[in-house]
């Protein structure tokens, strides 16, 4: 019969059907001790069946484990290693789910991270703050707590929500254990059932034998991604330099191509070309002005120079669309500007290409005031020491042929006096002549012969780059008497010599003097556009005779006395001979206006009020209010 039970044992039979040998040796009417020795071995062949299943357990159990070991040794996904954790757990344990928990740092509290076998949405969205249930106390404690019955169970603080969420979820039995890393707990894995039951030692250990692969395997993710993001900011930091790197080497060779170039003379249009050449795009050049020096990137519109402007503000290249602006001041003025069209390029090289045009008109500029002073000097001694020695040969020598005709202008302003003689000194270089510059004037010796479309440019372009009104005045250059200086070739010629520049000096002065009086201030004329005017102030007439011939008596009577005859007398031509308007005009009564316009009459006699003689006054009165600087 004892073989009976050994066959049991193989096929695993159920503990009841050990029963079966005894009961089948009573039927065969089998003695008491026959009976007893079955009894003896059934006890003996129960005992072997519970080793043999403790011990398949404990097999499948170390697979369970050796199983999680290797998901953490590959630890593809850590969502996916702690599933099949909590799924093993569920298994192994036999319960009807499990979850785990994790600590939440800035709140405090633990959530849930992973279940299996859950059915409440509530109960996988349970947050449990630390002591509150079996899972807080468990994540406060780091101790493993299990009860049969969680509702009955007066060791855990019972919370509404959290008792809702597990009734709701039908959950009774619970068995829990701490996630450690060291001597810090980061949450909690359990299993739970829906029915009553206790959870015995070894259980306990096995869930805790998983729980510590969880935490192994969070950490081992925790580590793995603070690797990943070092490596990927290493990766982005070595990007960085290496572009870094061959940016800088880029504008190295940029720079050191503008720098061999202005070494070699080269221009701004030379620098321009190796701007595009190691950029891209197209590049344009402006001056203070903002006129173009080279290149075209389109249509420029008031957006631009407000970039410039903001440019010049920062010290650093500006943005705007596809355009990106690098503008450069002195002193607070604009001195260049420059404009790429590219969707994407080196700021610096183009800020050191600005700097570069920027010294290179620097230079020029002082180039051209050297210049300057050189080719002022030679006009001054023209029209204050024409008879002066070798003016015509010095003047050869500055590319200034005075054989040729010429014309002066004279240009009154009230600008900056260093830009306005920039200007000129450029004009006079560009167009082989000579400039002077004075406080609030500018006097040019040019080549041609139109005077007055020569005051007329002058006056226009000046006017634009001091953005204040220059008024200018010309007069051709007539032959006079043979220089001194000059060799016989040049006194046979009949171009301009150096004794003729100081009267067209004066001629000049006082056209431009005229415009302003006649309130024509920007504008430029020869005495020939100024009509009546022109026939007055040109070199040779006796200004001085005709006012004095026309209101000298006037005059001289305002002196004597300190009356306002000849401000009377203006303000009545100008009023349309209207006394009573001249009175409003001047903010007296009418009557004395009356009393002063018979005084007027007594000193000029009849007459005066002809049209042909009140023209002559009218036209004395306007040459009266040059202050008589024109006729001196």
């Amino acid at each position: 019969m004892t073989t009976r039970f050994l066959e049991l044992l193989a096929r695993e039979a159920s503990a009841v059907e050990f029963e079966g040998p005894i009961i089948q040796a009573r039927a065969a009417g089998a003695d008491a001790a026959a009976i007893e020795a079955l009894e003896q071995a059934k006890v003996e062949a129960l005992k072997v069946r519970d080793l043999l299943r403790r011990r398949a357990r404990r097999e499948a159990e170390l697979s369970a484990l050796y199983d999680t070991a290797g998901d953490l040794a590959a630890l593809r996904d850590l969502d996916a290693v702690l599933e099949a954790i909590v799924h093993r757990a569920r298994q192994l344990l036999a319960t009807d789910t499990a979850y785990l928990t994790l600590h939440d740092p800035e709140r405090g509290d633990t959530y849930m991270r992973v279940t299996d076998g859950t059915i409440s949405a509530k109960f996988r969205g349970l947050r449990l703050p630390m002591g509150a249930g079996l899972g807080g106390l468990v994540a406060q404690t780091a101790t493993p707590y299990a009860t049969a019955d969680y509702f009955a169970d007066a060791r855990f603080r019972h919370k509404d929500d959290i008792d809702e969420a597990v009734q709701e979820e039908g959950l009774v039995a619970i068995l829990g254990v701490p996630l450690r890393l060291g001597q810090r707990v980061i949450g909690v894995l359990m299993a739970a059932n829906r029915s009553a039951r206790p959870f015995h030692q070894e259980e306990v250990a096995l869930l805790a034998s998983l729980a510590a692969h969880a935490a192994v395997a969070i950490d081992n993710a925790r580590l793995l991604q603070e690797t990943r993001n070092a490596l990927e900011e290493l990766s982005q930091t070595h990007r960085a330099l290496r572009e870094h790197g061959e940016a800088v080497e880029r504008a190295a060779m940029a720079h050191d191509r503008m720098t061999s170039l202005v070494l070699r003379g080269g221009g701004i249009e030379d620098v321009a070309a190796v701007v595009t050449d190691v950029l891209g795009g197209s590049l344009a050049v402006l001056d203070d002005l903002g006129a173009p020096i080279t290149g075209d990137v389109g249509q420029v519109d008031a957006g631009v120079f407000e970039a410039a402007q903001a440019s010049r503000a920062l010290g650093r290249t500006v943005r705007r669309g596809d355009l990106l602006i690098a503008s450069v001041d002195v002193g607070g003025e604009p001195l260049c500007t420059l404009i790429l069209r590219s969707d994407d390029a080196d700021e610096r090289i183009l800020e050191r290409a600005a700097l570069v045009c920027a010294l290179l008109l620097l230079f020029r500029r002082s180039v051209a005031e050297a210049e300057g002073r050189v080719r002022g000097e030679l006009l001054d001694d023209l029209i204050a020491r024409p008879d002066s020695p070798g003016l015509t040969e010095h003047a050869r020598r500055l590319g200034v042929d005075l054989s040729a005709p010429h014309v002066v202008v004279v240009v009154r302003h009230e600008g900056q006096r260093e830009r306005a003689a920039f200007w000129a000194s450029s004009q006079a270089a560009l167009r082989h002549g000579l400039a002077a510059g004075r406080a609030g004037e500018v006097v040019l010796l040019l080549p041609g012969e139109d005077a007055g479309r020569l005051a007329q440019r002058v006056a226009a372009e000046l006017s634009a780059s001091l953005h204040v009104p220059a008024t200018a005045g010309a007069s051709g250059v007539r032959p006079g008497g043979p220089d001194p200086g000059s060799s016989h070739q040049a006194r046979a010629g009949r171009g301009t010599r150096a004794g003729d520049v100081a009267a067209a000096y004066r001629e000049a002065r006082r056209c431009a003097e005229a415009l302003i009086a006649l309130g024509r201030a920007g504008d430029g004329a020869s005495a020939a556009e100024l009509g009546f005017v022109g026939l007055l102030v040109g070199e040779g007439r006796d200004v001085r005779g005709f006012v004095g011939e026309a209101l000298g008596a006037v005059i001289d009577y305002d002196t004597r006395r300190g009356t306002a005859l000849a401000d009377t007398l203006a303000a009545y031509f100008g009023s349309g001979c209207s006394p009573s308007r001249t009175a409003e005009s001047m903010h007296i009564h009418v009557n004395t206006v009356t009393q002063r316009l018979d005084r007027i009459g007594k000193l000029l006699g009849d007459g005066w009020m002809e049209p042909e003689r009140a023209l002559e006054i009218q036209l004395a009165l306007r040459l009266h209010r040059l202050g008589h600087t024109s006729i001196a």
